[in-house]
């Protein structure tokens, strides 16, 4: 499912201006200490602590967007949390797409396209949807227990809490218009907020699915639905990699997904991504993301259940397992399709005086390294021969 150079690199990525950083003056081709012109920028964001976001009976959310984590300029995050009987109301998104992965419980949604196609669909852990920009949808908690899920959006400058919501629209819309419109009683109109619901809250959600008002309507034929959790694995000795990109998810066509284990002891080998950013979510454990910013410039930040990490487009990486529990994380890209290019699998692919060269290296010492990429590779495994 991952090919070469493809999957080797599942670690961090943000697209922004590199070709400024190409040819600096000689100058600023220092170590950038902290509070330097070229130190890095912090890349980790504690979204499940933060303080702003939405609570109310049906539920919560909490956001992460440019405003709250400024180097995450192409990606925007929402962990969202409905009780039972909570719903997140009618609405659509006028400049991004929405990703989801479910992290506990079940959620409904429902979702309708230009055309008028519709789909209803049940989402279980490990489970995720993709809407399309625009496309009106609504998102709501089944059975007798919460749900939590995470958000995704292909833009850093999206905020949930800037949507076109359906209560907000007509409640601030002529009574008659909506009367006309909608068939909705002139007396219920007049007692309509003056506010959108956000988050409202009924009756529990059964699990056999009710039908709609207009049962007639087309059924879409273009899946919103596909499972990460088990798709398909390319399991290392320290760890495993399941991706989903548009090839396997053709609606999905401005995200990719991953979700990344890494062993104790463990880490994910140097790479890049050279086609997208990489936006973190850390489901469980706690590890340490070290990023190469070129030009001597590196920064390591820790980071644990609940934070977020965004790592810029080509910058390099690694992940390390810091903890005594597996680190599990979900990943985001926003590219279609999957690419990476891992630190292992480019030397390989040179010839060994070449590679010996750069580094004052006995070309004789190099039948050590791996002859290619290594993926996610235990920190004591045995002379780190080739696998």
């Amino acid at each position: 499912m991952l090919s070469g150079a493809s999957l080797a690199a599942l670690g961090l990525a943000t697209a922004s201006g590199l070709a400024k950083e190409a040819t600096p003056p000689p100058q600023a081709a220092a170590t950038g200490p902290a509070g330097s012109k070229t130190a890095l920028e912090d890349f980790i964001f504690d979204i499940e602590r933060s303080s702003g976001g939405w609570r109310g009976q049906g539920g919560t959310a909490v956001e992460a967007t440019v405003e709250e984590f400024p180097i995450s300029q192409s990606i925007a995050g929402v962990s969202m949390r409905l009780n039972p009987g909570g719903f997140r109301e009618l609405h659509w998104h006028s400049i991004a797409a929405e990703w989801a992965y479910v992290l506990e419980g079940r959620v409904r949604t429902t979702v309708i396209s230009p055309e008028g196609a519709t789909a209803t669909d049940d989402f279980v852990v490990g489970d995720i949807w993709y809407f399309p920009k625009g496309h009106g949808h609504m998102l709501q908690c089944i059975g007798d227990q919460p749900c939590h899920f995470l958000l995704g959006f292909d833009s850093g400058h999206f905020s949930e809490f800037g949507t076109f919501s359906i209560t907000d629209w007509v409640s601030h819309t002529r009574p008659d218009i909506i009367a006309r419109s909608l068939g909705f009683p002139l007396d219920a109109i007049n007692k309509l907020p003056k506010k959108d619901l956000y988050i409202g809250t009924g009756p529990i959600a059964a699990d056999v699915q009710p039908p709609n008002l207009d049962p007639t309507i087309e059924q879409s034929q273009n899946p919103h639905k596909a499972s990460l959790l088990h798709s398909h694995a390319e399991e290392f000795p320290g760890g495993s990699i399941r991706v989903i990109s548009q090839k396997e998810f053709p609606i999905n066509n401005t995200l990719t997904s991953a979700l990344m284990t890494v062993k104790p002891g463990s880490f994910r080998e140097l790479h890049w991504h050279p086609n997208t950013d990489e936006w973190q979510y850390v489901i469980s454990g706690a590890g340490q993301v070290t990023i190469f910013g070129s030009h001597g410039r590196v920064k390591t930040m820790d980071y644990d259940q609940g934070k977020v990490a965004f790592i810029k487009q080509g910058y390099g990486h690694f992940i390390e397992n810091t903890g005594k529990e597996e680190l599990k994380l979900l990943i985001l890209f926003n590219a279609p399709d999957y690419q990476e290019i891992s630190l292992s699998g480019w030397l390989a692919a040179n010839p060994a005086q070449l590679v010996a060269d750069h580094f004052g290296l006995d070309p004789k010492s190099l039948a050590q390294p791996p002859k290619r990429r290594r993926g996610i590779v235990p920190l004591k495994e045995e002379s780190l021969s080739n696998p």
